[in-house]
Parts: C-alpha cells; sequence; structure tokens
C-alpha cells in the first residue's frame, strides 16, 4: 500500500492503551476474514491441486475492500499481517533440522549451500544495476534461493520497513511460485536431456525447484530413488532458513541498514520471533522436540502463515500491479535461471 493509505489504514488499529477486550473485539471481524481465506485456500489446495499459498493471496486480494479506511475489518487484518505472521514464521523453526545435513556428502553440502549464497548474491547485483531497494532485491533471491514463499514470509518480517512492502511480498510469492510449477514440468525433462543419474537428478531438482510439494512431485515422477534424494537436498535448502534470517536480521539492525535506522546494540538485534525460530530449530536438530510437539507446531505454523497471506492480500490492490516495475518478475526468472544454471554446473564438474 502507498504511505497515505499505510497511515490511514494504521489509524484504525486499536492502541495498546485501550484495554484487552476493546482489542479483541476490534480485532476480530478482520483476523475471522483472514481466518475464512486461509481455509477456503486450503480447501482448494487440497480438491484442485491449487498452491494453497498462491490460493490465499488471489482470495485476499479479491476481496480488498475490506482494508479500505473505515472498515471494521482493518484492525484484525493489520494483525494478521504482522503479529500473525510473526508467530507463524516463529513456528517454522519446528520444520528444520540440521542433521539432515550430515546425510550429504561434504562436496554436494558445499554445492547446494554456495548455490543458495551465490544466487542471493546474484539477485542483490542484479537488483541494484536495475535500480531496485536492496531490500526487494534480497527478498526475492532469498526466495528463490531458499524455499519459495516460506523463506520470503520470513525474510519480509525481518527486512526493515518500506513502501508497498506487502505488495512486493505478494508479487513475489505469485512469481515464484509460477516459476517453481513451471520448474516442475520442465526439469525432469532438463535432467534426462543431461544424462543425470537419480542422485545427481535429485541434487539438480531438490537444490533447484523453489517450493516443497513441486520437489516432491518432480522428483518422484522421476524414480523413488531421485524423489527421496531431492527431498533431501530440499531439506538441506530449508535448514539453511534460519541462520540465513538471523544473519539478515543482525545486518539490517547493526549496520542501520532501514532508512533512517540508527546502529543498535547486539542485544537489541535479533527479534523475538526469531529467536523463538531458531529455538525450535536447535530443539528439533539435538532431538529435544517430541514428534507430537513438532507436527502441531507444523500445523499450527501452516495455518497462522496462511491466514497471514489471506491478509497481506487483502491488503494489496489488484490496481497497485500496474506500478510495478517488470524488472521485479525478470529478477526472479534470472536469479532461477542463475540458480539451476550453477547446479548443473557444479554436478558436471562433480562428476568428473
Amino acid at each position: 500500500m502507498s504511505d497515505r493509505t499505510e497511515q490511514v489504514a494504521t489509524s484504525d488499529i486499536p492502541r495498546p492503551t485501550q484495554n484487552l477486550r476493546t482489542r479483541v473485539v476490534s480485532y476480530f471481524p478482520g483476523l475471522a476474514v483472514a481466518v475464512l481465506i486461509a481455509i477456503s485456500a486450503q480447501f482448494l489446495s487440497e480438491h484442485y491441486g491449487a498452491p494453497a499459498t498462491l490460493m490465499a493471496l488471489l482470495l485476499g486480494m479479491s476481496l480488498n475492500f475490506l482494508s479500505e479506511s473505515g472498515a471494521r475489518t482493518v484492525p484484525g487484518i493489520h494483525f494478521a499481517s504482522r503479529a500473525v505472521l510473526r508467530f507463524g514464521v516463529a513456528l517454522l523453526g519446528a520444520r528444520v533440522s540440521l542433521e539432515v545435513l550430515s546425510d550429504l556428502s561434504v562436496s554436494l553440502l558445499c554445492l547446494v549451500t554456495t548455490a543458495l549464497a551465490c544466487t542471493i548474491l546474484f539477485a542483490i547485483i542484479v537488483g541494484k544495476f536495475a535500480g531496485m531497494d536492496w531490500r526487494l532485491s534480497l527478498l526475492t533471491g532469498g526466495a528463490v534461493a531458499i524455499c519459495g514463499a516460506s523463506a520470503a514470509v520470513a525474510l519480509n518480517a525481518v527486512l526493515p520497513p518500506r513502501q508497498n512492502s506487502d505488495r512486493d511480498l505478494a508479487l513475489t510469492i505469485v512469481a515464484i511460485t509460477l516459476l517453481s510449477t513451471s520448474a516442475m514440468v520442465l526439469y525432469p525433462v532438463l535432467a534426462s536431456h543431461l544424462q543425470f543419474d537419480a542422485k545427481e537428478s535429485g541434487v539438480f531438482i531438490g537444490g533447484t525447484i523453489h517450493d516443497v510439494a513441486q520437489v516432491v512431485g518432480a522428483g518422484f515422477a522421476m524414480s523413488e530413488e531421485t524423489g527421496q534424494i531431492a527431498t533431501l537436498v530440499k531439506i538441506v535448502r530449508v535448514s539453511l532458513l534460519a541462520p540465513t534470517i538471523i544473519a539478515v536480521s543482525i545486518m539490517v539492525t547493526v549496520l542501520g541498514a532501514g532508512a533512517g535506522q540508527k546502529p543498535q546494540k547486539l542485544g537489541q538485534v535479533i527479534p523475538g520471533f526469531v529467536l523463538g525460530f531458531a529455538f525450535l530449530a536447535a530443539l528439533k536438530s539435538m532431538g529435544f522436540l517430541p514428534a507430537a510437539a513438532g507436527d502441531v507446531a507444523n500445523d499450527l505454523s501452516r495455518w497462522l502463515l496462511l491466514t497471514a497471506l489471506g491478509a497481506v492480500g487483502l491488503k494489496t490492490s489488484l490496481k497497485e500491479f500496474a506500478s510495478i516495475r517488470p524488472s521485479h518478475v525478470t529478477l526472479a526468472l534470472l536469479a532461477t535461471a542463475f540458480l539451476a544454471a550453477f547446479i548443473v554446473v557444479g554436478l558436471l564438474w562433480y562428476r568428473e
């Protein structure tokens, strides 16, 4: 949204001085709409195979009028797009286990991690030459390199505030989802054309496709072994989300990377939800998180993020997409191509 719209919408949000009951009543209408969007998105995903995150965004955008100033739903929508989102990101830590890193050879592990770092750096450099905000370039590069929509949501939560941040997040998720779906169809064909064996195909698919669901679909479509290796490599990429968001959080806070920000003390660097993410990831990695608790956290995280993305969609007007520069979509496409090329070259070199 524009700064003016954001200011107007913010004025409708209950202040901390109001009592808890008043705030809950104010939040309920907008939060209820976001929850209904999440349920609808999940229904469409389960019955028609549509990506749930994309459906939540699109359904929200179709009801954008509910976020207009003066609407009773505004406070709850704002709450869902901020607080609910951050809580959902914190619970993402329960999906991350660093023990999977030991199941890959050192050379392949280095290939995957180097590809991730280089893809993010590539996106930032290309974005700079294209005159794009570095925060948008980092958001796009991170989403491509790590795990699609989940990485975009997590990174957007730690990046400094900027104009139209919700619109940028929505567009990034739409672009990444479409690219990931296309890759699910094209990459198995490319792997066969390059004469990759099952292991190489698994590393290629798991190391390049953005979303977990598409990785599983493409991998097991080729063979059982390819599917298992692709899933493992994808989990490694997801595991790298934790150190990435912590590093970004430290960078933007200590260096004062946000507009008008001043460098802060180390104790003020990492937001609470990032610490929660790291704490759950550490528990999962050390085997201290019971499987039942991890399953509950995973399910709750998924529903919270769908609800938050529904709210992000509600705050995003279709008219705003007319002002988007083609360079944003082009950057996502170039970063995707760079990641695929990097992994292919690495595998060919590793073969020799």
